[in-house]
């Protein structure tokens, strides 16, 4: 059979009209045109569009994290950092996991394998996994090396004295941003701002080019407290033990410098440790010493004094006839523990006595009294910022019945927080005036406070509260060997549903050294039900160790001789309640 060649096939021959071949000329040409012209569009004139579609798949804008401000003691001494920690993020359509490696990778994050399915499964172009992981964990992240999981740099806080400061630091979030204490207070100064940068990435996700900063970040703030942190230790140690022996609920103490104004420690019974927060309770982050109200029992006898020394109505020396120990007004009767009988003025702080307070108060007309409570600022805030902070009760005066103003002379019928008992004491360990307390270290001390009572009034009775805490008075565990205390005992039964319970709120505020006084601790013990519940026996003994430790701690010298204490013999007086 012969053979035909390819390039001599009579098809070949043949030739094909003219108008075919121009009509395919025409539509190529038209065709590339169109092309020309459409590339032309969507390049030069309708570029967005595609600009973004572009960008979507190989720029993002990561944030740079700021770092947030350090928490200082008054010392120097770091109480909260911010350390470098990973969190895991994703693009969850870049994912590529085996179901293996999901369980696996669940199961080394310690993350519910559901929950992270359903973040991976997620139409976001942005998740996080889990956030602030420990270094060593990353590194083992990364060692596996999982298609399409990331890590980013962030920051954790860190509380080196843990559950010590925890409710006068608080704590921040998972975001670095403060929730509780002084973290909240004064976010907007240690949080800075964050910045931010544009940048490609490739498919997996690692960064190829710096494209540019959006916004650079902002570094937070250090703050100095006037916290002084042995003086903090002091205070919770000896809180605690207090506590524990007389099987309290809870209790709470403040140590503050009389001549600044600075709040040295504050701390609160239970606690919590800041550096892990799983499994924390209300009860356990309630700043109790600016959150809880108490009525403040005989802790308010001195005030009710003063303002009758002010005005001329008694005088240190003047008597007043406690017996029988009773006293009815209206339908009510009022107590003593004891009968006293005659006594001084001075000797109704020293003794504590209901009786005599009430009938110095009578003296006087409510809206005096609701007056001068105002000036020290019971019923309103001490605005210092901690959260939750509240201002007590006290009623408006025109309401006042006699037997409410006979009441609320020694601390009944008026409800207060620890934090202000501390800040009102200053008009007796000041020359009858008090200064804003303050959180921050101050490098330059208020010049003058608010007037409230004048220095003669507030040296009588510093000097009737010197009495309280010797042989005869309440306090005598309050004594300190070597310094001069002056203080008063309170102790009040606790109101549940509207009704007095046989439950107690037992305190005890005081300063020293007397003779020129320095620091104020204010002390509450909730519900002790160890054997003993008066100011005196729990309260007074936590002031005694803390206000010895913290003197010496500062340099005070001492202002009496380093004399034995009798305390044990000494005759103490238990107050009314």
């Amino acid at each position: 059979m012969q053979s035909i060649r390819f390039t001599r096939s009579p098809l070949l021959s043949q030739r094909l009209p003219a108008w075919r071949q121009r009509l395919l000329l025409w539509l190529f040409l038209s065709a590339f045109a169109a092309l020309l012209v459409r590339s032309a569009y969507l390049q030069g004139f309708h570029n967005v569009f595609l600009g973004e579609k572009g960008r979507a798949r190989y720029e993002r804008v990561i944030d740079i994290s700021a770092t947030r401000g350090r928490i200082t003691d008054r010392h120097g001494d770091v109480l909260a950092v911010s350390t470098p920690v990973k969190s895991l993020w994703a693009i969850p359509e870049d994912v590529s996991l085996t179901p293996a490696q999901s369980r696996d990778f669940a199961k080394l994050i310690d993350i519910d394998l559901r929950e992270m399915n359903h973040k991976l499964a997620s139409e976001r172009d942005f998740v996080y996994i889990k956030r602030q992981i420990p270094p060593d964990l990353a590194e083992q992240v990364a060692a596996h090396k999982y298609d399409g999981i990331h890590l980013q740099d962030e920051y954790r806080r860190y509380y080196p004295s843990g559950d010590v400061t925890a409710h006068m630091l608080g704590f921040t979030g998972t975001g670095d941003a403060g929730q509780e204490g002084i973290e909240l207070a004064f976010n907007s100064q240690l949080a800075g701002r964050s910045g931010s940068r544009r940048v490609i990435k490739d498919r997996r996700g690692s960064i190829v080019e710096d494209v540019e900063s959006i916004r650079p970040p902002v570094e937070g703030k250090d703050i100095a407290l006037a916290l002084d942190g042995k003086i903090q230790y002091l205070a919770y140690r000896y809180l605690q033990q207090a506590i524990t022996e007389n099987h309290a609920k809870a209790g709470g103490i403040v140590v503050v410098d009389t001549l600044t104004g600075e709040i040295l420690a504050l701390a609160n019974l239970p606690t919590y440790n800041p550096n892990n927060r799983q499994h924390l309770v209300g009860a356990q982050l309630r700043n109790r010493a600016v959150t809880d109200t108490f009525e403040p029992g005989s802790t308010m006898k001195p005030f009710t004094i003063a303002l009758a020394l002010q005005e001329g109505k008694v005088r240190p020396e003047t008597t007043i006839q406690t017996a029988p120990g009773k006293m009815t007004i209206g339908t009510a009767t009022i107590s003593d523990a004891h009968v006293h009988g005659l006594l001084s003025v001075a000797q109704v702080i020293q003794k504590s006595s209901n009786i005599g307070t009430a009938k110095i108060a009578a003296q006087m007309s409510a809206p005096d009294m609701w007056a001068m409570f105002d000036s020290l600022g019971f019923g309103s805030p001490t605005k210092l910022g901690f959260p939750g902070e509240v201002g007590g009760r006290l009623r408006p005066a025109k309401t006042w019945k006699p037997i409410e103003q006979a009441t609320m002379s020694y601390g009944h019928g008026i409800s207060v927080t620890l934090m202000q008992m501390a800040r009102a004491y200053q008009v007796f360990a000041r020359d009858g005036d008090i200064v804003p307390l303050s959180l921050l270290r101050l490098d330059v001390p208020p010049a003058t406070g608010v007037s409230v009572f004048s220095p003669k009034t507030a040296h009588e009775v510093r000097a009737m509260l010197e009495l309280a805490v010797q042989s005869g008075g309440t306090a005598p565990q309050a004594q300190i060997s070597g310094y001069r205390v002056a203080g008063k005992t309170g102790t009040a039964h606790k109101v549940e549903g509207g009704v007095y319970a046989n439950k107690y709120v037992s305190s005890f505020v005081g300063f020293a050294p007397a003779s020129a006084p320095r620091l104020i601790v204010a002390v509450m013990i909730d519900e002790p039900t160890g054997g003993k519940h008066f100011g005196g026996d729990v309260a007074a003994p936590v002031f005694a160790s803390v206000m010895a430790g913290a003197l010496r701690s500062l340099g005070v010298a001492p202002d009496a001789p380093l004399a034995p204490l009798q305390i044990a013999n000494a005759e103490v007086v238990k107050e009314g309640i």
